[in-house]
């Protein structure tokens, strides 16, 4: 089932939210979700009108990936898109890009999933970890589980 996901990274990582949007299409990766980001920045400096949009980009979603990089446990605005995501009932996962990146306090305060970008046996992992921070969630327990349909028409 293809998957909302938010992309949320620290503006020193762009490329490589990019990068992970363009997994999406490789067919050797097993991914399966339709990125919703900022990948262009805001061209505006209003943090009201930024943060509009940025919200805009998380109503839309079902999970967060928080991509984590040398500068992104500093970044204010990784830190409000984790606290929105939360607020909205997001699964979360965080994608650590750079070996001795450290890792948001969001993140682990949430408890959530870490893996490694330059790991294969996580890369492996992505679509898997997005469904398990969905099923983690109040909104996923209380999605049925079975596939049988109990509609009668």
């Amino acid at each position: 089932m293809t998957r909302h996901v938010f992309i949320s990274y620290q503006h020193g990582d762009q490329m490589r939210a990019r990068g992970l949007n363009l997994m999406t299409y490789n067919r050797n990766v097993n991914v399966d979700f339709t990125g919703r980001h900022l990948l262009d920045p805001v061209k505006s400096h209003d943090p009201d009108y930024i943060s509009r949009k940025i919200k805009e980009q998380i109503k839309g979603s079902s999970a967060t990936i928080v991509l984590i990089g040398k500068q992104t446990a500093g970044s204010e605005w990784v830190d409000k898109e984790i606290q929105w995501s939360i607020e909205k009932g997001n699964g979360i996962i965080g994608i650590r890009i750079d070996p001795d990146a450290a890792i948001p306090d969001g993140l682990t305060d949430y408890g959530a999933e870490v893996l490694d970008w330059y790991t294969p046996a996580d890369v492996q992992q992505f679509d898997a970890a997005i469904e398990r921070a969905i099923a983690a969630t109040s909104r996923g327990r209380n999605m049925p589980t079975n596939t049988v349909s109990t509609c009668s028409r």
